[in-house]
């Protein structure tokens, strides 16, 4: 079985999986496959530094700084790196689910949406916080200011629509509860796994 699971910036994801982790869940964490790729696929290497030019790489390691710098304030080469890095992720993907049969992985994106993803998943769950805890997350957790935080925000589209179209919401306000509601939704995914059809629409929440 295979879930997509979302949530904007700061809303906590990293978290959140990790609490599906301990309870079995594999992960696969998008970002930091894609990271990874960047510097390990020669092709999708060499065409990160035909987009952004030299500054991208110091020595083997990539220029996040640099890069984010750029694609934050210029949609048009975010979307021109999105377009680069997510077929060779989705590869990597591939390749990782052929190696892990059986299992119920957890595929963590903060952009599914956005890319036109949310089909290729068995279900979606969306992770969602009030914005000022957000960003104080944000605050104390990277380097970044206010208006930087609001840019990358700006790049994500809202949790409204993404509510809708998700299987399972849920509500990432205090640890415990947090963690009942990942218990509650594990258990529907086990439930569901050898199911031939699955349900629609099922919000959970606090």
């Amino acid at each position: 079985m295979i879930v997509g699971l979302t949530g904007g910036i700061g809303s906590g994801k990293t978290t959140v999986l990790q609490m599906f982790e301990a309870l079995g869940a594999l992960s696969y964490v998008a970002d930091l496959a894609a990271k990874e790729l960047m510097c390990t696929d020669k092709t999708l290497r060499s065409q990160v530094l035909n987009l952004f030019g030299e500054n991208s790489y110091v020595g083997d390691r990539l220029h996040r700084e640099y890069i984010s710098s750029i694609v934050f304030k210029e949609p048009a080469k975010l979307k021109q790196l999105n377009a680069l890095v997510h077929p060779v992720v989705h590869a990597h993907f591939e390749q990782f689910k052929l190696d892990h049969p059986g299992r119920i992985i957890l595929y963590e994106s903060a952009i599914l949406f956005e890319v036109g993803a949310e089909n290729t998943f068995d279900y979606l769950i969306l992770v969602t916080a009030p914005k000022q805890e957000r960003i104080a997350r944000i605050l104390a957790r990277d380097a970044l200011s206010k208006e930087q935080i609001q840019q990358r925000m700006d790049n994500q589209s809202g949790d409204d629509a993404k509510i809708i179209r998700s299987h399972f919401v849920i509500q990432n306000h205090d640890l415990s509860t947090t963690r009942q509601q990942v218990q509650t939704v594990y258990e529907m995914l086990l439930q569901t796994q050898d199911a031939t059809e699955k349900p629609t629409n099922i919000v959970k929440s606090s």
